[in-house]
C-alpha cells in the first residue's frame, strides 16, 4: 500500500478544457536536465574533437617513391606553390637555412625554443595544430608578436591523403578559426602532416597537394629531417641540420611539440652560433617565395568567430578536468562502496547473537495493514498473515477506499481480522490509527500489496527480546519478478537494499525500516512522534526519528516479504521519484541529529554522511562513468575503454552474486545484469536527478499511487513449512 493524497470533493462539470500549459516548476525540472545534458555532451564533442591525440611527423612518408607527382616537383624545392596552373618550386639560396617546427603551439617547449631563436635573432617557422593552437593561444601570440613566421599543421594532425576533400576543407576551416580567435591571424602557408620531401610525394598526396593550392596554399616540405623525435642528442641533431654540402640552403625539420623536445632546444644554441659562424643567415619560407608574408590579420568578425570557438574550448578544457576529478571522486565511492558491502555483508552473516538477546518473543503481535483501493491484493496480503505461526490480530486501516477494500477484507471472515473504516487521510494518519487500535506492545507494518511468509512475522519481533530495540526491518523481495522490469528491480532489491541494510545493521546506523515489512515497540513508535505525513517517505522518516529518540533499529534478514513492485518503466519512475524526493526531505528534516549526542549523534555523524554519499551523490555522479564510457569508445582507445566498463561491471557482479548467496537467492537473473547498467541504471539517475531539482525548486511533490495487479505470489521454491 502507498500514500495517497485526501480525496477533494468532486468538481461541478463544466466545459471541456484545453491542457494547461507545463507550470514553471514542471518546467524547471524538464528544462534544467536538458541543458546539463547538452553541455556535458558539447563539452566533450568539443574537447574529444580539440585533444585527439596524434602521431608525429616520424611516421611520414619519406623514402617512398614519387608516383604522382610532376617531375619538376619531385625533383624541384622544398617549397611549392601550386595556386596557379603550373606548379612552381622554390629552394633555400645558398648559404640560406629555414627553420622549421613542427607540431606546437607546446606550453613548456614553445616558449624555450622562441627564448633561443630570439636570443640569436633568428626567425623561425612554426606550423601549428589547430587543436594546440586553442589550448595555448598565448604561446601562439608570444610567437606572433617576436615576429616568427605562422604556418598551418591541420587541425588535428590527420593525414589529408586519408580524407575526403570535405574533410580535409573542414580541417583547414577549424585550423584557420582557431588561429583567428588565438593570434588574430590566418595564414596561407601549410605544412601536410606525416610528409617530408617533395620527393616522397605519391598520386594521393600530389591530389591532395593540387586541392590546397586550389584553396591558395602555398605548400613547405623539407631538405633535412633532423629526426629529432628520436632524442639522439642535442650535437646528434644539430648535425642532421647542418647542411651536408657545405654553403648550401636547406629547410630544416625539427619539432616544439609532441614529446620532450630538451635536445631540441640545446640543439639550437649549437647549430645557430655553428651555422652564423660559417655565413649562414636565417630566414622564411615567405623570404623564399618572394612574398612580404604569408600571414595577415583577420577581419573583425572573424576574429570574434575565432574568440568564441577559443573560448569554447577553454571551457571545454576547464569542465573536462573537472568531470575527470568527479570521475575519479564516483569511481573511488562505487569501489569503495562494493568493498565496504562486501567485507561487512560477510560479518553480518557469521556474526554472533546481539549482546541484548534473550528468550525468544512468543507474545501476540498486533499487524497493521493500511489500505487505500487495494481490491485486488488485499485477500492475498491478509491470507498470507492468517497462516502465520505467530500469534496476531490483524487490523485492516481502510483509508476511504472507494473500489470496496473493507467489503473484501470482511468477506474473507478470519476472526483474527478487525476492520476499520476511516475517511481518506494518508497512509501515515492510516497507521496511527492502527497502532492506537492495536492491542499489543507489538506491532508490525506492511503494505497492502505484500504477502509474508508464515514465519515473518515470529522472525521480525525476535529482536525486541533487546529492550533497547524499537524497531526491525525485514527482507523484502520483489514478488512479480517476470520479465525484464521485475528481474531488474529483483537484483537491485537483493543487491542494492537488502546487502546495504546488513552494512547499516553492523553500523547501527539503519535509515530505512521498509514500509513494506517492518515492526514497532509503540512506546518507541510514541517516543518518535509518531507516524508523520512529513515527508513523501514515512517510513525513512519514523526510522530517523526512532535513532534521535534513542532506539536501535535492528535488520532481520530471514524475516521475507514479497511486495508488488512496478510493472511499467511509468509506474516505476513515480515510485523511484517519490522515494528519492522522500529521502532526501527525511534526510533534511533530521539533520540536527549531526549534532546532537549519544545515539541520535551516532546515526548523524555516521547514517546521514553515507545516506548522502551513497543514496545521493554517488548516483547523481554515476552517469559520468556511461558518458566518459562512451566518450572513450568516441575519442580514446576503445578497447581500453571496453575493458574499464567491463572492469566496472565485474565489481558490480561479484558484489550482486555474493548478495544473491546471502539471500539463498538462484543467480538466473544475474544474465540480465549488463542490460541493467545499460538502460535501468540510467533512468535511476534521472529520477534522482528530478527529485533534487524538486527540492531545489522548492515544490513539494504531491503522492502518486501505483497502479496495482495483485500478482504477488511466494516463490515456489520457499520450504513447504513456509508456505
Amino acid at each position: 500500500m502507498r500514500r495517497r493524497p485526501v480525496r477533494p470533493p468532486p468538481a461541478a462539470p463544466g466545459p471541456r478544457r484545453t491542457r494547461a500549459p507545463l507550470p514553471s516548476r514542471h518546467r524547471f525540472r524538464v528544462v534544467v536536465p536538458l541543458v546539463l545534458l547538452a553541455f556535458v555532451v558539447s563539452v566533450l564533442l568539443v574537447e574529444g574533437y580539440t585533444t585527439r591525440g596524434f602521431s608525429g611527423d616520424q611516421e611520414g612518408r619519406a623514402g617512398k617513391p614519387a608516383t604522382g607527382a610532376p617531375r619538376e616537383v619531385a625533383d624541384g624545392g622544398p617549397v611549392v606553390d601550386t595556386t596557379h596552373d603550373h606548379p612552381r618550386t622554390y629552394r633555400a639560396p645558398a648559404k640560406t637555412v629555414v627553420l622549421t617546427f613542427d607540431d606546437g603551439p607546446d606550453p613548456v617547449w614553445t616558449p624555450r625554443i622562441r627564448a633561443v631563436l630570439d636570443r640569436h635573432g633568428t626567425p623561425g617557422t612554426f606550423f601549428v595544430t589547430g587543436q594546440q593552437a586553442v589550448r595555448h593561444p598565448g604561446v601562439l601570440r608570444d610567437l606572433i608578436r617576436s615576429g616568427h613566421e605562422i604556418g598551418v599543421h591541420t587541425f588535428s594532425h590527420r593525414d589529408l591523403a586519408t580524407l575526403s576533400a570535405r574533410e580535409t576543407d573542414r580541417e583547414l576551416a577549424l585550423t584557420q578559426l582557431a588561429l583567428a580567435g588565438a593570434g588574430g591571424v590566418n595564414s596561407s602557408l601549410l605544412r601536410m602532416p606525416y610528409s617530408s620531401t617533395t620527393a616522397a610525394l605519391d598520386g594521393p598526396s600530389w591530389s591532395v597537394a593540387r586541392h590546397l593550392g586550389e584553396k591558395g596554399y602555398v605548400l613547405a616540405f623539407v631538405d633535412q629531417d633532423t629526426r629529432d623525435w628520436r632524442r639522439p642528442g642535442a650535437r646528434a641533431i644539430a648535425d642532421a641540420a647542418t647542411p651536408d654540402v657545405p654553403g648550401r640552403g636547406t629547410v630544416v625539420l625539427l619539432h616544439d611539440s609532441g614529446g620532450d623536445r630538451s635536445q631540441t632546444v640545446r640543439a639550437l644554441d649549437i647549430l645557430i652560433p655553428r651555422l652564423q659562424a660559417q655565413g649562414y643567415r636565417f630566414t622564411t619560407i615567405a623570404d623564399l617565395v618572394g612574398a612580404d608574408g604569408l600571414t595577415s590579420p583577420v577581419d573583425t568578425g572573424t576574429l570574434w568567430k575565432g574568440r568564441v570557438f577559443v573560448t569554447a574550448v577553454t571551457v571545454s578544457d576547464t569542465a573536462v578536468s573537472v568531470v575527470g576529478v568527479l570521475l575519479l571522486v564516483v569511481g573511488t565511492l562505487v569501489l569503495a562502496r562494493c568493498a565496504l558491502m562486501l567485507v561487512l555483508a560477510h560479518h553480518h552473516a557469521h556474526r554472533r547473537p546481539h549482546p541484548g538477546a534473550g528468550r525468544p518473543v512468543t507474545r501476540p503481535v498486533s499487524v497493521v495493514v493500511p489500505a487505500y483501493n487495494e481490491r485486488l491484493c488485499i485477500a492475498t496480503t491478509l491470507r498470507s498473515l492468517a497462516v502465520s505461526d505467530h500469534p496476531v490480530e490483524i487490523i485492516v486501516v481502510d483509508d476511504g477506499s472507494g473500489d470496496g477494500t473493507a467489503d473484501v477484507a470482511e468477506s474473507l471472515g478470519l476472526p483474527q481480522i478487525t476492520v476499520l473504516r476511516r475517511p481518506n487521510g494518508g497512509k501515515a494518519s492510516a497507521l496511527d490509527a492502527g497502532v492506537r487500535r492495536a492491542s499489543h506492545d507489538l506491532v508490525v507494518m506492511l503494505d497492502a500489496d505484500t504477502v509474508f511468509a508464515p514465519s515473518t512475522v515470529h522472525r521480525l519481533v525476535q529482536p525486541f527480546a533487546d529492550p533497547a530495540v524499537g524497531a526491525t526491518a525485514g527482507n523484502a523481495k520483489v514478488g512479480n519478478r517476470r520479465g525484464l522490469l521485475g528481474r531488474w528491480q529483483h537484483i537491485e532489491y537483493v543487491m542494492g537494499f537488502n546487502l546495504d541494510r546488513r552494512t547499516y545493521d553492523l553500523l547501527r546506523c539503519m535509515p530505512t525500516v521498509p514500509g513494506a515489512v517492518g515492526a514497532f515497540r509503540v512506546t518507541a513508535l510514541r517516543d518518535a512522534g509518531m507516524m508523520s505525513g512529513d515527508t513523501l517517505a514515512e517510513d525513512t522518516d519514523i526510522t530517523m526519528a526512532l535513532h534521535r529518540a534513542g532506539w536501535e533499529v535492528r535488520y532481520t534478514e530471514d524475516a521475507l516479504a514479497w511486495t508488488e513492485a512496478p510493472a511499467s518503466l511509468r509506474q516505476l519512475w513515480r515510485q523511484r521519484y517519490r522515494w528519492s524526493y522522500g529521502t532526501m526531505q527525511a534526510a533534511w528534516k533530521h539533520r540536527h541529529a549531526l549534532v546532537e549526542r549519544g545515539h541520535a549523534g551516532h546515526f548523524g555523524r555516521l547514517g546521514l554522511p553515507l545516506l548522502a554519499v551513497f543514496q545521493i551523490l554517488t548516483p547523481l555522479l554515476a552517469p559520468l562513468i556511461d558518458l566518459l564510457t562512451v566518450y572513450g569508445l568516441v575519442f580514446g582507445n576503445p578497447l581500453l575503454t571496453m575493458l574499464a566498463w567491463t572492469g566496472v561491471l565485474a565489481v558490480q557482479t561479484v558484489c550482486a552474486a555474493y548478495a544473491f548467496r546471502l539471500d539463498g537467492e538462484s543467480l538466473r537473473p544475474l544474465w540480465t545484469l549488463p542490460l541493467q547498467q545499460v538502460v535501468y541504471r540510467q533512468l535511476m539517475y534521472l529520477v534522482l536527478v528530478q527529485a533534487c531539482l524538486t527540492a531545489v525548486n522548492g515544490y513539494r511533490l504531491p503522492w502518486q499511487r501505483l497502479k496495482r495487479s495483485g500478482d504477488v505470489v511466494l516463490p515456489p521454491r520457499l520450504p513447504a513449512r513456509e508456505r
